[in-house]
């Protein structure tokens, strides 16, 4: 009978520990990391919900970015969308003109935390607000730096790469010339973003009109009264054998870290592979700029948090709560050192700094440093175009076909922004007045 009563008691209290935890209010979380990047977004949610016993946040791997995008529409017509979800940069204008969405200001205040949005650096505030008000928690920022491989440049005679485009380049043919290195730098495969739009931005050339679609949704494209110089370059590094096309299978990164290619410009996420694989003495430092212009911030890549429509009261509660515990210094300064995302405020690079951080790795310093180094200009907020994936392929093209030789330059650069304006018109027709 002793052991009927205990053992009631053992199965009482047993239910009574589950019914707690299925109190737990479940906010289900939609992302598009992969990898390792997978592995340290399941570190994050477990940490935070492991700090409080009211939410439990389930992170769902989603594939790539437009694989999660076209999911999440699908669940959203169906009633079924996740609360938080993860798109990148260039869907921006996609979320905020889908009426899906609560901006991340308005939970934040609504649940009664008080965030202070000036901590967050501009060229990521910049990006993610709209009708002044921050629209997106951001998330995985990142922006491109210039990676060097020390031991070529010191054996073709340099301590580091120049700061300007054209002394650079005199650099590149030299550790050519000297067969220091099979190819002097990589062409990365998100060229358009790391060659063309962050060398719009350093440079403070207009990329579109109205503050490159900050603005309104008739901008147009007008980089191709700018880019000549930079596509010329592209062209000519890559006829002289310079600079490196990553063929099928090889990932850009993968010929900088293995000492094929003695340079490569790409984003400051990098780090992890970098770090895991490269067997040689490797910095990195900001990207060049062109002689006689003042150099500006950089512009970010990456991704950022959206909350929703349609869910309970319970679930935005528990939305707002992730939220507060994302933005925590604490919590940026564990992210960005586990990933080689920025710390996106400026508490989270005290913090870094304080901790003596960027002493022990001071390539991890160079991007923040980099979007920071002057105020936003009209040309360096960001870029909010429409459709901006669909005409990031044309300019891709155009530009490729140029590099590659099959185009004249400026003729190339001409197609490429009739195309893309093709695709911001059709976008503004379907948007019209949102």
């Amino acid at each position: 009978m002793k052991r009927f009563v205990y053992s009631a008691v053992l199965l009482g209290g047993s239910m009574l520990m589950g019914t707690a935890a299925m109190a737990k209010t479940q906010i289900e979380f939609w992302h598009a990391m992969g990898g390792v990047l997978n592995e340290r977004v399941d570190e994050l949610v477990k940490k935070f919900n492991e700090s409080q016993d009211q939410y439990t946040v389930v992170p769902v791997n989603k594939g790539k970015y437009e694989e999660l995008i076209n999911a999440m529409i699908a669940a959203y017509r169906a009633k079924s969308a996740p609360t938080i979800a993860q798109t990148n940069e260039r869907a921006f204008l996609t979320m905020v003109n889908s009426s899906a969405v609560l901006p991340v200001a308005d939970l934040m205040s609504k649940e009664g935390y008080k965030v202070d949005w000036s901590t967050v650096i501009a060229p990521v505030a910049s990006y993610y607000t709209d009708k002044g008000k921050l629209q997106a928690m951001p998330f995985n920022s990142s922006t491109p730096i210039l990676w060097y491989n020390e031991q070529h440049f010191k054996a073709a005679g340099f301590e580091k790469p120049a700061a300007t485009w054209g002394e650079f380049e005199a650099q590149l043919k030299a550790i050519h010339d000297k067969g220091v290195s099979k190819c002097g730098m990589v062409l990365p495969g998100d060229f358009e973003w790391s060659f063309l739009e962050n060398y719009s931005a350093i440079n403070d050339f207009p990329y579109g009109t109205k503050r490159n679609g900050i603005d309104g949704l008739d901008t147009e494209f007008v980089f191709n009264k700018y880019l000549k110089p930079q596509v010329e370059r592209m062209h000519n590094l890559v006829s002289d054998g310079i600079m490196e096309i990553a063929g099928q299978g090889i990932q850009p990164v993968q010929l900088f870290t293995s000492g094929t290619c003695s340079a490569i410009i790409a984003s400051t996420a990098s780090h992890a592979s970098v770090e895991a694989s490269a067997q040689f003495k490797w910095n990195a430092t900001y990207l060049p700029y062109e002689q006689g212009r003042t150099p500006h911030n950089s512009v970010i890549g990456g991704g950022a948090l959206w909350v929703l429509k349609g869910h309970t009261d319970d679930k935005y509660k528990g939305a707002a709560a992730f939220f507060d515990y994302l933005s925590k210094p604490e919590t940026q300064a564990w992210w960005s050192k586990g990933t080689g995302y920025v710390p996106v405020t400026t508490t989270a690079y005290d913090l870094l700094k304080k901790e003596g951080y960027f002493e022990q790795k001071p390539t991890r310093a160079i991007a923040i440093e980099q979007l920071m180094r002057k105020p936003n200009s009209d040309n360096s907020l960001g870029f909010r175009f429409g459709n901006s994936n669909q005409a990031n392929v044309s300019i891709m093209e155009e530009v490729m076909a140029a590099t590659l030789g099959q185009k004249p330059v400026q003729e190339a650069l001409d197609a490429a922004v009739a195309r893309g304006n093709e695709v911001l018109r059709r976008y503004q027709q379907l948007n019209a007045g949102k």
